[in-house]
């Protein structure tokens, strides 16, 4: 039986984390070391960092962020932005992290999915697909942390990641992201029609009904949280409670 993930996501600016709105407006929240440790004694499956002003400056300044929580947390670390090259790579697992996520740079040097996947394993590489809907069943795939049109249909480029050697995908959706309204589920649906590799839901998530919803109505391997759990709406606890009860196979402690 599938058995979801729930996922705390952390998005980091210089030392601090950060939350938004649709990517924007972003707020400083506290340390994420110490949030990402609360977590994990809360029972997180896995945790994401991602720089968000990485791709702006063309480097990932996450290695130390990423030293202190390795050291106290011992669940599955997935480290973002401004990740260009198999060096970075390299950095980044060195310090603590399992798998890479690759934006910007994947769209900007399609074989640097290839590259990780050959040497590490599709397993290390995820792709996150940062969509915008244009109209009707049609997203576009947006770059540098939603900033940036990359002229990309987002179903398309979901699928082409995957052909390239992506292991896992995670799907945010811009429109969604930070409004606590739910996830993208036209979205989130038109993925996973189409790709066989693990998919992770991001963007929206409003109450732990919306994470049991998701993970229950579409086929997602995990589902990403952030405003609700920095925002201290609900505990990792309710989020797994909310699953259970809607029949969902989730990892208790």
């Amino acid at each position: 039986m599938r058995r979801v993930r729930i996922i705390a996501r952390l998005d980091i600016k210089g030392p601090n984390l950060i939350k938004g709105v649709r990517l924007e407006g972003l707020r400083v929240i506290g340390d994420p070391a110490e949030y990402a440790f609360k977590y994990y004694e809360d029972g997180i499956d896995e945790l994401i960092y991602y720089d968000s002003v990485a791709s702006l400056y063309e480097r990932n300044n996450l290695t130390e962020v990423v030293k202190k929580t390795s050291a106290n947390v011992f669940v599955p670390v997935t480290v973002g932005g401004g990740v260009r090259s198999i060096q970075d790579v390299e950095k980044l697992l060195e310090c603590g992290a399992d798998k890479v996520c690759l934006n910007t740079g994947a769209v900007k040097n399609n074989d640097l999915i290839t590259d990780i996947a050959n040497k590490f394993g599709s397993q290390c590489c995820v792709v996150e697909v940062q969509a915008k809907k244009i109209r009707d069943n049609k997203w576009e795939a947006y770059v540098d942390n939603g900033r940036e049109h990359s002229g990309l249909d987002a179903i398309d480029w979901a699928q082409e990641a995957v052909s390239l050697g992506a292991g896992e995908l995670i799907i945010t959706s811009i429109d969604h992201e930070g409004t606590c309204q739910g996830y993208d589920s036209d979205l989130l649906m038109s993925v996973s029609s189409k790709v066989k590799v693990p998919i992770i839901a991001s963007g929206g998530a409003g109450t732990p009904s919306d994470v049991a919803k998701t993970a229950k109505c579409i086929h997602v391997d995990g589902c990403a949280v952030a405003h609700i759990l920095h925002h201290n709406k609900c505990t990792v606890l309710d989020l797994k409670q909310a699953c259970i009860d809607a029949g969902v196979n989730v990892r208790v402690l």
